[in-house]
């Protein structure tokens, strides 16, 4: 049997459906006892700085009132602004710290929220 270049096969390859091009990959697979499966990078467990690297970073964050403080009445207010909430719903959040004001928000949102919060009177952590 003549062998065949890399060219010659991959034209043979254009000419193949999808379908007959699937039923190929199977077969091969069989043949030669093997898998068709893409490589995936994998970091050395050793390596210096590979868990900081693994780590995505984050970009959703959540604020969380921790504590109103002794200016109540204007933490509820910032938390108005801050949400949709209503009068009663906002004085039921602040009364019930510690509870999240905002969540899966972006980290400007977030750090905007906060410092509001804070110079409000409040305690706050964003997470």
């Amino acid at each position: 049997m003549a062998k065949l270049s890399q060219e010659d096969l991959l034209a043979q390859f254009e000419e193949l459906t999808l379908i007959e091009l699937s039923e190929f990959v199977k077969a091969f697979e069989e043949k030669f006892d093997v898998t068709a499966a893409a490589a995936v990078a994998v970091a050395a467990p050793g390596a210096p700085g590979a868990a900081a690297e693994a780590a995505p970073e984050q970009d959703e964050f959540d604020v969380i009132l921790t504590g109103a403080g002794e200016k109540k009445i204007q933490v509820i207010k910032v938390v108005r602004e801050l949400t949709s909430l209503g009068l009663k719903e906002a004085k039921d959040l602040v009364d019930g710290t510690p509870k999240p004001v905002l969540e899966k928000v972006a980290k400007e949102a977030a750090d905007k929220a906060a410092e509001s919060l804070k110079a409000a009177g409040a305690s706050v952590e964003v997470k």
